[in-house]
């Protein structure tokens, strides 16, 4: 079996059971000659899936639905305990003005295609989305194994995103003449813990760590339609994707967190423009 095989494998695993999602695609398979932590997805296939979906439900013939049960289960595997996790924030841009240009019924319709989309992609590249947070998305991917694998996967997903938006969600909302949808992506590895709010087993779980508020705040510092990503990310990333982000400096005002590893302010870089 070769290494390709095994990490589609491992990907219909993480999923599998009661960690399985609605969600999860159809995977095409591997190009040869691509990168052996680089899963394939038939990215036409995707977009056009997407704007069918949105066009149906902008004419209220299709309804989008949400689960976060898959990532829930992931959770209570590991309640009270440390993990390493790759952390995703995907934040809408610009809901507020979006608010105030078109009628209620409408945004709606694309604030949930937005989260739906973007957790799609997610549980296509073998994560889970574990909260949704007004116009944002939250998502996680277990790197208790191989780092290098996942980090990849989930820079790879947030590409995808950005993807989705541009090629499959804004071309039919053009169509309606409303404006362009765009995202702000946030990523960061490192240790995180697994709380379960209340003590009954369905009692909701969420994840608490120095990881998740680097996240959040570089998600708010990245600029529009780009991703933004850690050092303990880039410094796992292969080099054909790592050569895709360059560094970006933020002052002492903008920018205060310190690195475990160093000791020294946490390195951000950002997708090449």
């Amino acid at each position: 079996m070769t290494t390709g095989n095994k990490e589609v494998d491992k990907i219909k695993s993480q999923n599998s059971n009661k960690s399985r999602s609605p969600f999860i695609s159809m995977i095409t398979g591997e190009k040869r000659g691509k990168l052996e932590s680089e899963v394939i997805y038939d990215t036409d296939t995707q977009i056009k899936q997407t704007q069918n979906k949105i066009w149906k439900a902008l004419k209220r013939r299709y309804q989008y639905d949400s689960n976060l049960e898959p990532g829930q289960n992931f959770l209570k595997n590991h309640v009270n305990s440390k993990i390493p996790l790759v952390i995703l924030y995907v934040d809408l841009v610009g809901s507020t003005n979006l608010s105030m240009t078109m009628p209620v019924d409408k945004l709606v319709t694309i604030i949930r295609a937005f989260t739906y989309e973007m957790s799609s992609a997610v549980y296509r590249y073998g994560g889970f989305v574990l909260k949704y947070v007004g116009d944002a998305v939250i998502a996680f991917f277990p790197s208790l194994s191989n780092k290098y694998v996942v980090c990849d996967r989930a820079v790879r997903c947030g590409v995808s995103m950005l993807t989705i938006i541009k090629n499959g969600l804004n071309p039919i909302l053009n169509q309606y003449d409303y404006p362009d949808l765009s995202a702000k992506i946030g990523i960061d590895e490192g240790e995180n813990i697994i709380v379960q709010y209340g003590h009954n087993e369905n009692s909701p779980l969420d994840i608490l760590s120095y990881c998740m508020s680097v996240s959040a705040k570089m998600t708010s510092l990245t600029k529009s339609n780009n991703i933004t990503i850690g050092d303990d990310v880039y410094v796992r990333l292969h080099p054909e994707l790592r050569q895709k982000f360059v560094r970006v400096n933020y002052s002492a005002r903008e920018w205060n967190y310190v690195s475990k590893r160093t000791g020294e302010p946490y390195k951000l870089y950002t997708l090449k423009e």
